[in-house]
């Protein structure tokens, strides 16, 4: 690009301590297939070798500009802001420093902006688990077809995303309504998105990826990224603060109407994220976050709660009645179908959450079971909760442990007397079902203990690497009901070398508990010596037919 031409497109890459992913960043910007563009690296006045890096870059293409903040502000606004007002173009884009724009990032968001005259166009944003590679797309039901909305009226569904850096904003737009990111608070993107959503008069969505969001999931706390650093009572301080600045805002510029959507999002994103964490935090961390969201939560649209799963709406209303060890038993299940370990019905037939009937109308209505018809719905669906008490390694090395499993029957629906379990997991195509018996304790409690030998699993010819998690299947009158096993939320993994085949296919097997969302108990195999060497060489030079058919040849053989 000639220096004495104004770029079509800033790219904004804000960068703190980050030297060694920036280049990455930066070059994703470089290699835009529209060339038409400047990039600015915005550094929060970086302590480490961020500033060499950055000046090399700038160096090395005369499109990339350098500007270093003269403190640090904590935070991704301020850098944002001083980098918009040095940028030269009409259009403006924002990347993190540990992200990326694929090739055509900018040329399709430019062109949404150049076939209609529109405030921002946004697109896909891709999310790469940076442990695993996998790949998935964020939100994609609201992303998936070119459309032009004459404002968030038409699709109040556009809260859920609030990213910052999917979007190119039109310069006039964001003077116009002096539109800049807020400086002193976390979470910055919510409210400037809400804001950038509710002024916009239109704007386009397109299907084509436009970022690539790099996600390391299930990071130690210390290491957490702001948005992750949900351990901190802090954390959840901020997000309220933001939620009421956007609330303030919505009645302020006349979108009082939208309040129940942007609620619903609340509950549905934010909340939820916490909710996914009671079970691991202690009782005083507990008081505390109902100390914060209670105030919140009582402020909320009546409808924003209605819109929720009964799981959800159960874990918020045990919050908000202070119920906070049920509130943490509750949580373990979200997403998974998991029963509670108790039932409790009114005097007309109502079922409630918990052991006992709630006191309030409020509490009755949220907490109100009946609709998932617990006593009645068919076996295979019926709900369970299978909870392990007790693990212990088997003496004698090997991949053996003996779990006692206490099963809760809530609704009453397994027979009087011992019942047949079987404990199920697959690595591979074939499964290993280690039946056992559960017994009564009480009404609707059994226990019983099963011995799990991993080295009994069948691994697929070229070994296994990956987690499964074990279920628990009950079976009775030619039926048979799966559901998962909750393992104790800490114990020390337990790890042992299995000679699959003889010796010739070695694994390391780990058994350990999940560690977040239910927590389930997980075993992880790794491939081990000539096994590990060999298995990615096998998947690259066998063909995939020939793959399939050595493993049916197999399997008729065993």
């Amino acid at each position: 690009m000639s220096t004495s031409r104004l770029p079509d497109v800033t790219v904004t890459v804000i960068v703190h301590n980050d030297a060694g992913r920036l280049p990455r960043a930066v070059r994703s910007v470089c290699r835009q297939t529209h060339r038409e563009l400047e990039v600015v690296i915005s550094d929060d006045h970086s302590t480490d070798d961020t500033p060499r890096v950055a000046r090399e870059l700038a160096a090395a293409d005369p499109r990339v500009r350098y500007l270093r903040l003269p403190e640090n502000s904590g935070g991704c606004s301020a850098p944002r802001n001083r980098a918009l007002e040095i940028s030269r173009a009409p259009y403006l884009m924002f990347l993190d420093s540990d992200d990326e724009l694929p090739e055509g990032a900018v040329a399709a968001l430019l062109a949404a902006h150049r076939e209609r005259e529109i405030d921002f166009a946004m697109g896909a944003v891709r999310r790469i688990r940076v442990d695993t590679g996998r790949r998935s797309t964020w939100m994609p039901h609201l992303v998936g077809e070119r459309r032009t909305l004459d404002g968030v009226e038409d699709d109040p569904r556009l809260f859920f995303e609030h990213l910052a850096t999917s979007k190119m904003y039109a310069r006039a737009f964001l003077d116009r309504h002096a539109l800049r990111f807020p400086e002193g608070i976390h979470y910055e993107d919510q409210l400037f998105s809400a804001q950038a959503y509710c002024l916009a008069e239109r704007f386009t969505i397109v299907p084509e990826p436009v970022y690539l969001w790099y996600i390391a999931p299930y990071v130690r706390s210390d290491a957490a990224s702001i948005s992750n650093q949900r351990h901190l009572i802090g954390n959840v301080r901020d997000r309220i603060h933001v939620q009421r600045l956007i609330d303030a805002f919505l009645a302020e510029s006349g979108h009082e109407g939208l309040r129940e959507d942007k609620d619903h999002k609340f509950l549905k994103h934010d909340f939820r994220m916490y909710a996914g964490d009671l079970p691991y935090r202690d009782e005083e961390w507990l008081a505390a976050f109902a100390d914060e969201v209670n105030p919140y939560l009582e402020t909320l649209a009546p409808g924003a709660y209605a819109r929720l799963p009964r799981a959800e709406r159960v874990v918020l209303q045990l919050v908000r009645d202070r119920r906070l060890p049920e509130a943490a038993l509750a949580a373990r299940g979200l997403g998974y179908g998991v029963a509670p370990r108790r039932l409790a019905a009114d005097a007309d037939g109502r079922v409630y959450w918990g052991d006992r009937v709630p006191d309030t109308v409020a509490a009755r209505r949220e907490l109100d079971l009946t609709e998932l018809e617990p006593d009645t719905r068919p076996f295979p669906g019926a709900l369970f909760r299978h909870e392990i008490t007790g693990m212990a390694r088997v003496p004698g090395g090997g991949a053996r442990v003996d779990l006692t499993v206490r099963t809760y029957d809530p609704a009453l629906r397994l027979p009087v007397g011992p019942q047949r379990a079987s404990l199920v997991i697959s690595p591979g195509r074939r499964r290993l079902t280690v039946p056992f018996r559960l017994d009564p304790v009480r009404p609707g409690v059994f226990e019983g203990t099963v011995r799990l030998d991993l080295a009994g699993a069948r691994l697929p010819l070229g070994g296994f690497s990956g987690v499964r998690h074990p279920l628990v299947r009950l079976s009775g009158g030619g039926r048979s009901n799966q559901a998962l096993l909750l393992a104790p939320l800490e114990f020390p993994a337990l790890t042992a070398r299995v000679p699959y085949r003889s010796g010739a296919a070695p694994h390391r097997v780990t058994v350990e508990p999940e560690g977040h969302n239910p927590g389930r108990l997980q075993v992880r195999w790794e491939p081990a010596g000539v096994t590990a060497a060999l298995r990615p060489l096998a998947g690259r030079l066998v063909p995939p037919r020939l793959r399939r058919a050595v493993q049916l040849v197999a399997g008729v053989v065993r």
